[in-house]
């Protein structure tokens, strides 16, 4: 039992009990049902023999992590909700036993401690955690659809107040240890190096209880501020998920019983809540995402390899080469060199990352050395020095293929004796065999396709061309994974994956447009449906100018079902190129939207008013993205659904609840989406139409997975 359990336990000679967490086979500690099971048993022996016992060390044996929660497999074999809110119920009643212990308990954290991790160490008297970066600690439930099912939203509340805790359990943020000491989170942060040692000093000291903050204290006290407390948080949760996410209701829920009936009240509402959760299809959805993403981790892991790459050369210092830098120089760690054609260029992409970083320092995630030495890293000019250095050219000039195929030929004209150079063009919708076209080896040509802004967007298409060395994709994939990005591999053509399926969403919100939608009604029903941002600031957001390029480029390597209205040119005459130039569809000061800009309108001769229902707008910009999302698989533009609903998801914001565009079709049924689409084709065109592959699927009674 102990070797499947991952515990080991022992007593020593000063009596002080030591609890080993070391899952075996395993990269990462999360607690299972044997896990569990010998919990119980360690607690028993503990409670018999707490005569002799003076306390209790937790720690993990892992070098990065002490434990990442409850295992994800465990909760998503559950068949009902009472089976659910029982494996709760049993964590719960585990971890009071820690806390009724008649002598003192510490956790001693090094590395990630997540969900049950954390409720785990939530239930000791202690908590003392490494000083180092890998060190964080956080409630994400609520990113799996779910909450914290074994005290955490009763324990928290009561240890670091009712605000700090409805921050980190309705986000699912992360804490670095500075930042959880502040709060009263841990009680002590050291060096690793002697974690254990201080650990055990602080069971053979008298410790005083924490006292809250007097703003909490009033909070506990006064059950009217208490209510408008989680009346405001309910609020700002719904402008931000627009209710489209239970858990959150639910976790607001819980900690209003928790707050109002008591202690245990509470935990009985937070075991049958998260029972509850765990049979929603948004839980269902989202833990679906998170296998997906495991998966593909695991997968690319066994087959990628970046083969050292230390040094890096950026060719652009714009907003998209500004944000390649940074990430590849803070999250990847490389010398990185920006080229850009003025040095002004320069100075604005090394501005971009030092005030990115500067944003880190104050949130407490990095310090001042470590600024300095990420800045350290980051170099340019307008010449193409170190060249010889570097192992990689990332291109992200302007999207013109000859400029492109320029770029292509004078890296390699000045590097004809580096045979492991790799050039990525970061291309939004060229395809990689065109810009390769004229290069000496194309075999070392691919494609980065970075999503805006970098540092934020977790997605990237690695596109290899018919010629691609699989050395080059596998460098390209490990790189991606370096600077904390989930890439997927697609195929090379016009507009690749993302691009393809968002046009047809972008034409039809045009559309709407043009037939009289008022602009921000449009951008409201996506929203509310459940993306990000709607279409139309979206479009304000990545350039008018870029999608002025993109899509003629998929009409004409695609066809006409790209053609959208004929918006581009009339907006990019009046000098309307979105955000970055302060007037698009919105009118921008300061960097942030304020109005719809009604000139928009008199342009096109436009008179807005609002005429569809919410839930059709959002119906007119999904479908054809349906559509154009089940082409792409059955062209093998994407290898599978899964990296399909992870594209989609993690390039555009398709709303994770949904699961991406295959779960969602596969959650409606394919029948009633071409019911839908055809419909929609009698009523708005032939546009809606759906696609032959959606057919034959629905008429074999086959779905995506």
């Amino acid at each position: 039992m102990t070797e499947q359990s991952g515990l080991q336990f022992s007593i020593d000679n000063h009596s002080i009990a030591w609890l080993c967490i070391d899952v075996p086979n395993e990269k990462m500690n999360t607690l299972k049902r044997e896990s569990i099971v010998r919990f119980e048993e360690i607690l028993a022996e503990l409670e018999a023999q707490q005569s002799r016992v003076k306390g209790l060390v937790i720690y993990s044996a892992k070098d990065d992590n002490f434990v990442a929660g409850a295992d994800v497999n465990m909760i998503d074999a559950c068949s009902s909700a009472s089976e659910a809110q029982e494996i709760a119920a049993r964590g719960q009643q585990l971890f009071g036993r820690i806390e009724a212990l008649p002598f003192p308990s510490v956790a001693a954290i090094h590395g990630t401690c997540l969900g049950g991790g954390l409720e785990l160490a939530l239930a000791c008297d202690y908590r003392i955690c490494s000083e180092e970066n890998i060190t964080v600690l956080g409630l994400p439930e609520v990113k799996l659809g779910l909450l914290p099912g074994s005290g955490g939203t009763q324990r928290l509340p009561r240890l670091i107040g009712l605000l700090p805790a409805l921050d980190m359990i309705l986000s699912g943020k992360t804490l670095v240890a500075k930042k959880a000491l502040r709060l009263g989170l841990v009680d002590a942060i050291v060096a690793h190096s002697v974690l254990l040692d201080v650990a055990q000093r602080w069971l053979e000291q008298k410790r005083v209880a924490r006292q809250l903050p007097w703003l909490e204290r009033v909070l506990v006290k006064s059950n009217w501020i208490r209510h408008r407390v989680l009346e405001k948080a309910q609020a700002q949760a719904f402008k931000k998920g627009r209710g489209n996410y239970p858990a959150v209701d639910a976790i607001l829920d819980v900690i209003r019983q928790g707050s109002k009936a008591g202690f245990e009240k509470g935990l009985e509402a937070e075991a049958a809540k998260f029972g509850e959760l765990v049979m929603t299809p948004e839980s269902q959805a989202l833990r679906k995402l998170f296998f997906a993403t495991t998966q593909l981790k695991k997968e690319q892991q066994g087959k990628s390899s970046d083969g050292g790459l230390t040094h890096a050369l950026v060719l652009g210092g714009g907003f998209m080469g500004a944000g390649i830098s940074y990430v590849s120089a803070h999250k990847a760690g490389m010398h990185v060199r920006i080229k850009d054609v003025a040095n002004q260029g320069v100075a604005s992409a090394l501005r971009y990352a030092y005030q990115r970083l500067q944003t880190q320092k104050k949130r407490g995630k990095l310090n001042q050395y470590q600024v300095r030495n990420i800045m350290s890293r980051l170099s340019g000019g307008t010449e193409f020095n170190t060249l010889d250095r570097c192992q990689l050219v990332i291109e992200a000039v302007f999207e013109d293929v000859s400029l492109k195929q320029q770029m292509v030929q004078e890296v390699e004209a000045l590097t004809q004796n580096n045979a492991n150079l790799v050039f990525a063009s970061n291309t939004s919708s060229i395809p990689i065999h065109a810009i390769a076209a004229k290069a000496a080896n194309p075999e070392r040509i691919i494609g980065l396709h970075y999503f805006s802004p970098v540092d934020k967007m977790p997605l990237v298409e690695v596109v290899p061309h018919s010629t691609t060395s699989q050395d080059t994709i596998a460098l390209a994939v490990s790189f991606a994974r370096r600077q904390g990005k989930t890439p997927i591999v697609v195929k090379d053509s016009a507009g690749f994956y993302v691009n393809r399926i968002l046009a047809p969403y972008m034409n039809e919100a045009a559309q709407l447009m043009m037939d009289g939608e008022p602009i921000d009604e449009i951008d409201q029903a996506l929203v509310n449906f459940g993306f990000p941002v709607g279409p139309i600031t979206l479009l304000d957001e990545v350039g008018i100018d870029i999608g002025a390029k993109v899509i003629p480029n998929l009409v004409e390597n695609l066809g006409a079902r790209f053609s959208g209205p004929d918006i581009f040119e009339p907006l990019l005459a009046s000098g309307r190129l979105g955000r970055k130039a302060g007037k698009g569809f919105y009118v921008y000061r300061q960097g942030e939207r304020k109005e719809v800009d009604r000139k928009v309108y008199r342009m096109f001769g436009l008179s807005s008013e609002t005429h569809l229902t919410p839930k059709t707008i959002s119906l007119r910009c999904l479908l054809p993205m349906l559509n154009e999302a089940a082409r792409c698989l059955d062209e093998q533009v994407i290898a599978s659904a899964r990296d399909g609903d992870v594209g989609a998801i993690f390039g555009i914001g398709f709303p994770p609840f949904l699961g991406g565009p295959f779960s969602y079709m596969d959650r409606i049924g394919l029948p009633k989406v071409i019911d839908i689409m055809n419909r929609y084709s009698e009523l708005y065109g032939a546009r809606f139409a759906p696609y032959s592959g959606l057919l034959d699927r629905a008429g074999k009674g086959e779905k995506f997975y």
